[in-house]
């Protein structure tokens, strides 16, 4: 992940009570339940349910991150059971189930931060947002004006599997409260992509990486991430209190930046 290649550092999430018109407001849409429904049971009508209610997120899942097959083969359903038949992927689906039994204040959350980031990027499309459980692939997987949070991916740092695969520094990510600013960025990432974000030097990289993360801060109102970076940026807004977010995001010369953390 583009985030784990940060130095990063949790705080507290504080939530305040905020208004915003009911009809906008965001919520984790459930696929999880069924998905989990359907893995640890086989309830066919739990997969109906997936195909009919959520057909972009399953065709997501079973082909792209799953890589199991298309969703039009006959045979998908049954790949698509058998390939959780696994005990380690069964008690990956119970674990995170059990933890994930209520995502209030994740839904709080992300109500509060993408609302304050609307406020400063108006034109931004608030995105649907709705909770997976995939086999360790993809923390946070983004689509058409959407978020899809693998649950799997965020069962704590101290999780017991983890360790057999991950490194310290990927551990610490990989928690709730690890979640929003992950949807944040992530979704940030996808509406402000570099052009030739490869070919371009390190510190160009480096800097785009750090102009989404300081947004995102300014989103959770918290230096949530923390990087050199991060900080570059900051000195640079704070000389230029008129920029947009839209302006400083879209500007890939990064020049400026530079020039304003000499010296």
């Amino acid at each position: 992940m583009l985030v784990a290649s940060f130095l990063l550092s949790a705080c507290e999430l504080r939530l305040k009570p905020f208004e915003e018109e009911s009809e906008h407001r965001m919520e984790v849409f459930r696929y999880d339940r069924l998905e989990s429904q359907y893995l640890t049971t086989g309830d066919f009508s739990a997969l109906q349910q997936m195909s009919t209610e959520y057909p972009m997120e399953t065709r997501t899942l079973i082909e792209d991150i799953l890589h199991i097959g298309e969703v039009n083969d006959p045979q998908i359903n049954k790949k698509f059971l058998t390939f959780f038949q696994d005990s380690t992927l069964q008690m990956i689906v119970s674990d995170a189930e059990s933890q994930y039994a209520n995502m209030d204040d994740i839904n709080q959350q992300l109500n509060k931060a993408f609302f304050n980031l609307k406020g400063r990027l108006p034109d931004m499309p608030l995105p649907q947002v709705y909770a997976q459980i995939g086999a360790l692939d993809q923390s946070i997987v983004i689509g058409n004006q959407s978020i899809g949070i693998s649950l799997d991916k965020y069962l704590g740092e101290d999780y017991p599997l983890y360790k057999k695969f991950y490194s310290a520094s990927q551990l610490k990510a990989m928690s709730r409260s690890y979640i929003v600013p992950d949807c944040l960025s992530f979704y940030l990432l996808s509406l402000y992509p570099m052009p030739d974000f490869e070919q371009r030097s390190q510190i160009d990289r480096d800097l785009h990486i750090g102009k989404i993360m300081w947004v995102c801060n300014q989103a959770l109102e918290c230096k949530f991430f923390r990087s050199k970076y991060i900080n570059m940026v900051d000195n640079y807004m704070k000389r230029n209190k008129d920029l947009t977010l839209d302006s400083l995001l879209r500007n890939n010369d990064h020049q400026p930046i530079i020039k304003a953390n000499k010296g």
